[in-house]
């Protein structure tokens, strides 16, 4: 905690600041167009960008995350509340805040608990189906305020606003950098600057609708924006704790997923490490801030950071920076704010997403595991079918099912000796010998109770295939560990061996499975012996059976 502040250099001091207004600048439109998403009133997205990256810079362990509103969470936030409140009420702001907190106490739970593990049940191929689909969801909930009416209506100066908000963002986002490259900025200063496209479309938008007065004309607008700080918020809902419960246990997963994922990409380009538990305590000390301060959910964004970083961002004091910058805007006066006009901010919620539709992940997956591609397809359109929640639990479901089944089934090579040397290998891979006597079987997986029918079976199959074989050797080299039913079930295969004169040995067995395996009257009653590698077990059984 405050590592990074007790360490700090005046030579940063210039990056984190420039850094900081970058950022700040980008937090307006985003997070209130964020709080939209989430069916809240765009001040609460600007309360999420205050004090939470503050409390993160004192708990995180990133240098360069960039905590605060993202599309994800806030659709997430959003489907979770519909159904409790309607949109724009105060009971809807209230349990968007309580949702947070819940989250943020998960996430300090599994912290304090140093349960960043769990994080490793949602796989790439989830997570990436996860993020398309929602991607997908979010850009269709905006067509209404694009258009300015329910498609196939529209209302014309609302669609030309937002169909023309679109076009600029687009064109910014590809050539704003390389326009103003020519025109003799630097690379890296330009590629900042292309990020500011979104604020600079907004401030025209803004003040087109002001000269103009096409909010008189239909054109919806934010209203007004109450100036000041936020207050403390300790308000909650005391018959909602329950229904809020699972859900903010996905959220908080899903938040440290979204958030992770940022701050590893950009600190293998920092060579920093992460913690992942002291990120959990972050992100969820984050979330509470965000409920005290009537927001919402938070999360660390990879676009966001990612501009953090190329911005120059050297330590967390970027992100304080960039709060006190938005509280000083709501301190200033905010008229201007209720003239953003919402069809520019759903433009700038679409531009965002469709970053989030790469399909690197999906065709990678196609071509090296089908299984994970299957599961891509599922969780996303779990995601368009069924909801955010369901579509992730489905994937999930899918996900840890592919794993038992493939843990069900392990890899066993029949080996055999390479000619002039001490080295056994896969028969069916290399020109290797084997003995009619003697049948040596490597088994490529951990023993646990969903394999060992499977083991025992396979076992059997190659003995009837190899009639002659009076030894059995099974090479442990890849096993890590035996569980009780494994135990067991060697035990059982010892005696059936031992019933019909076939000798069951063990070889290269790991010290850990060794000491385990000396609890057990395994090794006193093992119809054979343990040998300390292949090449010994086989020499030993060849001569054993040249003196018989």
């Amino acid at each position: 905690m405050l590592q990074w502040l007790r360490q700090y250099r005046r030579a940063a001091l210039a990056g984190d600041a420039g850094a900081g207004v970058v950022v700040a600048m980008m937090l307006i439109p985003q997070g209130m167009a964020y709080a939209l998403v989430a069916g809240l009133p765009p001040v609460a997205g600007l309360y999420a960008s205050i004090l939470p990256p503050i409390v993160y810079a004192l708990f995180g362990s990133s240098m360069t995350q960039s905590v605060g509103p993202m599309a994800i969470v806030s659709l997430m936030t959003g489907a979770v509340i519909a159904p409790l409140a309607p949109a724009g009420s105060g009971l809807h702001a209230v349990l968007a805040a309580q949702l947070a907190l819940v989250a943020g106490l998960v996430l300090l739970l599994c912290g304090i608990l140093r349960m960043g593990f769990l994080a490793s049940f949602f796989s790439r191929p989830v997570m990436s189906g996860f993020t398309v689909g929602s991607a997908l969801v979010i850009a269709y909930g905006q067509l209404k305020p694009l258009f300015g009416a329910q498609l196939p209506d529209y209302h014309l100066p609302s669609a030309a606003l937002g169909l023309g908000s679109v076009v600029l963002l687009v064109l910014a986002r590809r050539y704003l950098s390389p326009l103003l490259q020519r025109c003799g900025m630097a690379a890296s200063r330009a590629e900042i600057a292309s990020k500011l496209g979104p604020m600079l479309v907004v401030l025209g938008a803004t003040g087109l609708v002001w000269v103009l007065g096409l909010d008189t004309r239909g054109v919806a607008v934010t209203g007004p924006v109450p100036s000041g700080l936020p207050q403390l918020n300790l308000a909650v809902s005391q018959e909602h704790w329950y229904a809020l419960l699972k859900p903010g246990l996905l959220l908080g997963f899903i938040i440290f997923l979204m958030s992770m994922s940022a701050a590893q990409t950009l600190a293998l380009k920092r060579q920093e490490k992460l913690v992942s538990n002291q990120e959990l305590i972050g992100l969820g000390a984050a979330n509470v801030a965000s409920m005290l301060s009537g927001g919402m959910a938070v999360t660390g964004s990879l676009s966001r950071s990612a501009v953090n970083f190329a911005a120059g961002a050297n330590t967390p004091l970027a992100s304080v920076i960039s709060a006190v910058l938005l509280a000083l805007a709501l301190v200033a006066p905010t008229g201007w704010l209720a003239w953003l006009p919402l069809p520019v901010l759903a433009a700038t919620i679409i531009v965002a997403v469709l970053g989030m539709l790469e399909l690197d992940t999906l065709r990678t997956a196609w071509r090296y595991d089908r299984a994970d591609a299957l599961a891509w397809a599922v969780t996303c359109i779990g995601v368009l079918v069924l909801g955010i929640e369901a579509g992730v639990v489905v994937g999930v479901v899918l996900s840890m099912g592919t794993l038992i089944w493939r843990a069900s089934r392990p890899h066993i090579a029949v080996l055999g000796r390479i000619a002039g040397t001490e080295h056994f290998r896969n028969v069916d891979r290399y020109p290797a010998e084997t003995q009619p006597e003697m049948l040596v079987l490597r088994v490529d997986a951990n023993l646990f109770f969903g394999n060992m029918e499977a083991v025992t079976g396979r076992v059997e199959d190659e003995l009837r295939t190899h009639p002659t074989a009076r030894d059995l050797v099974l090479v442990m080299s890849a096993v890590n560990s035996i569980d009780t039913t494994a135990l067991f079930a060697l035990a059982e295969l010892n005696a059936s061996l031992q019933r019909r004169g076939i000798g069951l040995h063990l070889a290269e067995v790991k010290g850990p499975v060794m000491d385990r395996l000396r609890e057990s009257s395994l090794p006193e009653r093992l119809n054979g012996k343990i040998f300390l590698s292949t090449a010994i077990a086989a020499d030993f059984l060849h001569s054993r059976k040249g003196h018989s």
